[in-house]
């Protein structure tokens, strides 16, 4: 079982080259699946078989060919056959508070939710072995990094908070209804809830392991573009995942010789150059810009024969985990790649068995094992690309900064 998620920002080419992927291995004799993660799909767009399309459009998974199938997340199918009494919690919630029914079923679809589906779907198809290999056409980086960073929020939920909000909602919930209007949620939510956790057990260590999950950034050489690829690069790594290639797209050929694109032409030799050196420690596979537009098929396995010449796209490319425990002479220590950034830009705080790594605004709760959930942080250097965090002695008061 392989997954690979194609992500980087927008406009940057990563759904085409994800379904060229499919259209690749689909050929190599592996059961493939694309699923779409962003709220604007353009997936069907990819493939541009009007015809078949719509002949599947009732199905879940539209199959492409014998061995390719692509799937759209639909979060309103999704939520009833996942969430059906969560969903409808909220949106009565919204309908106390005066809002139009129709207004609080669409805004009930909270922040997360297309996550949690697609996350669900992966874990199922994970659990029944239903595909060789499952391609992820990621949302922009933003809602990518929402994505991975799912598992570990939830899991955090349940085991800090869930408890004590079933146990209040049981015990206090009848007498506040007695004096407020506002609907407290039945048992059958929180049960919801406990099923949706039991559905999504173990996804975080599937998304985590190098053996079955790679991330592929997809970038374009320009500059705004090659610094959000360097930011994504430092994010999924505190998130624990592995990077395994960065694809730089749509790079003009040597045969565009007018006057008009030279400098364009110049600039993105410039930006390839940086790229190189940004991310030497990964394949690095270029993409030159096509005459005419990648759409349907034929142009899917043009650009795959193209990006994938020598190469079998199902291949890991690196194996390396983003952190790591290990036992030295006198301690213990986590080391972590976090590329790209100096020590001012780093939190780290540690609350019993977890270590909380904080980077702008993004937070990676890290679950520390059991031997060092009562052991202080003693040290922490980052050297060059890499963080390493230092515990021995023991805790005696609660937290340990």
């Amino acid at each position: 079982m392989r997954i690979i998620l194609y992500t980087g920002k927008g406009g940057v080419g990563k759904t085409t080259i994800a379904a060229a992927t499919g259209v690749k291995l689909s050929q190599l004799g592996y059961k493939t699946i694309v699923i779409s993660l962003d709220v604007a799909h353009s997936l069907r767009d990819a493939f541009d078989d009007h015809e078949k399309l719509v002949f599947q459009e009732k199905e879940k998974q539209i199959q492409i060919n014998d061995n390719l199938w692509i799937q759209e997340i639909n979060v309103q199918e999704a939520i009833v056959e996942y969430w059906d009494d969560v969903y409808n919690y909220i949106r009565s919630l919204l309908n106390r508070s005066g809002l139009d029914s129709l207004v609080a079923e669409e805004i009930a679809v909270f922040p997360g939710m297309e996550e949690i589906c697609a996350l669900l779907y992966i874990n199922q198809y994970v659990r029944e072995k239903s595909y060789d290999v499952i391609i992820l056409d990621c949302a922009p980086t933003g809602e990518s990094l929402r994505f991975v960073s799912i598992p570990t929020t939830l899991e955090w939920y349940m085991n800090h908070i869930f408890k004590l909000e079933r146990n209040l909602a049981r015990v206090a919930g009848p007498v506040i209804e007695k004096v407020s209007s506002v609907p407290i949620p039945r048992d059958n939510y929180f049960k919801n809830i406990q099923d949706l956790f039991d559905k999504l057990e173990g996804i975080d260590s599937v998304l985590t392991d190098p053996k079955i999950t790679t991330v592929r950034l997809v970038t374009n050489p320009e500059k705004i573009v090659i610094k959000e690829t360097q930011r994504a690069f430092m994010y999924f790594c505190l998130y624990g995942l592995c990077i395994d290639a960065v694809i730089i797209n749509r790079i003009f050929p040597e045969g565009v010789d007018a006057a008009y694109f030279e400098t364009w032409r110049q600039a993105q030799q410039h930006y390839i150059k940086a790229a190189m050196d940004y991310f030497s420690d990964v394949p690095i596979w270029k993409v030159e810009l096509f005459a005419e537009e990648i759409i349907g098929e034929a142009g899917l396995h043009r650009l795959a024969e193209t990006l994938y010449a020598e190469i079998n796209p199902a291949d890991q490319f690196s194996k390396e985990r983003p952190y790591h425990f290990q036992k030295t002479a006198d301690a213990y220590q986590l080391s972590m790649r976090l590329p790209f950034l100096s020590k001012e830009e780093i939190g780290l705080t540690k609350h019993g068995d977890e270590l909380i790594i904080t980077v702008g605004s993004f937070k990676q709760h890290i679950a520390l094992p059991r031997t060092l959930a009562n052991k202080k942080t003693t040290n922490a250097k980052l050297t060059g690309d890499q963080l390493v965090v230092k515990f021995e002695g023991e805790i005696r008061g609660k937290k340990d900064n």
